[in-house]
């Protein structure tokens, strides 16, 4: 039997991902968020959306407009989530300096999410900095939801081996 473990108390300014709700809660963000590969930005915008979910760092997504097209490779494989849909990967190439699956999309979302048609999350594990402000993000722990941590949350967070069961 797995057990749920302690909350951790938010300080001043800070979010618990414990409080996040499940099903998961789709918002707009106020911060510039930047993702940076082989020293090329391949994202930035002021335009981004984050999801909140129980347990679970936030996962920024990103507008296709704002990210270096020409840098993307669709990747094989999909994977399905019961709250936003089919999920698409993608590959970075950035002169040769090549980072699989390092992106995700929805392209045709539920009604929920319609809002992140075609945006990109990146996993923050897959590249060389994604930014959140002026914040560089710590990536969330094992290699399955690509949340993005930063000083404005507090877990303990899911993914690390031995927290399936939260």
């Amino acid at each position: 039997m797995f057990s749920r473990p302690e909350r951790i108390e938010p300080g001043p300014g800070q979010e618990s991902v414990w409080d996040y709700p499940r099903p998961p809660r789709l918002e707009r963000v106020g911060d510039r968020l930047r993702v940076i590969l082989a020293g090329e930005t391949i994202a930035e915008t002021d335009q981004g959306y984050r999801v909140l979910e129980t347990s679970h760092p936030p996962v920024y997504y990103l507008p296709r407009g704002d990210t270096r097209q020409d840098l993307l490779v669709a990747a094989r494989g999909r994977s399905y989530c019961e709250f936003k849909g089919i999920a698409q990967y993608w590959t970075l190439d950035v002169g040769g300096h090549i980072s699989e699956k390092a992106a995700w999309s929805y392209p045709d979302p539920t009604p929920e999410f319609r809002a992140i048609r075609d945006f990109l999350a990146f996993y923050a594990s897959r590249v060389d900095e994604c930014w959140v402000g002026d914040e560089r993000v710590l990536a969330q722990p094992g290699d399955f939801y690509g949340g993005w941590i930063t000083s404005r949350i507090v877990g303990p967070f899911k993914g690390a081996p031995g927290t399936v069961g939260w």
